[in-house]
């Protein structure tokens, strides 16, 4: 198999385990999407195929709608940060994006347990990082 042809069928799965595609329940994280997306919009450019370009921007705004969100918690579903809901859909990073861990950020009256933090739910610097990129790329290229 060449390896245009492994990208594709290795991203094919991607989008059918993590509910990008198909009727799987929709599990985004932060660090894979973000090299998801960077593969969708490297397809793009080497074989012109829409189908890349959009799988990208479906991405994206799967990201957003979910890792942009409080995931546990009495705001559950609310935008992260402060803002308001018509501000958030104008502005969907404006608060960060959780990396997508399933145990949610620790309270901040809850106690310190070094082997949960890994676990847990947050803002990591990576992670938002390697996601400006994917987004500055697909800026760029969309």
């Amino acid at each position: 198999m060449d390896r245009d042809a492994t990208a594709i069928a290795l991203l094919e799965s991607f989008a059918e385990r993590t509910g990008l595609v198909g009727s799987q329940p929709q599990r985004r994280y932060l660090w894979t999407d973000a090299y998801a997306v960077c593969t969708y919009l490297s397809l793009h450019a080497r074989l012109r195929q829409q189908l890349f370009l959009d799988r990208a921007a479906a991405l994206v705004a799967q990201v957003h709608q979910v890792l942009g969100r409080h995931a546990a918690g009495p705001r559950r579903g609310r935008p992260l940060g402060d803002a308001d809901e018509q501000t958030w859909l104008r502005h969907p990073t404006r608060g960060g994006l959780r990396i997508g861990k399933q145990l949610p950020q620790r309270a901040p009256d809850e106690a310190f347990d070094e082997r949960l933090e890994w676990e847990r739910d947050g803002q990591y610097f990576h992670y938002l990082t390697r996601s400006m990129h994917a987004l500055e790329r697909y800026a760029r290229q969309s």
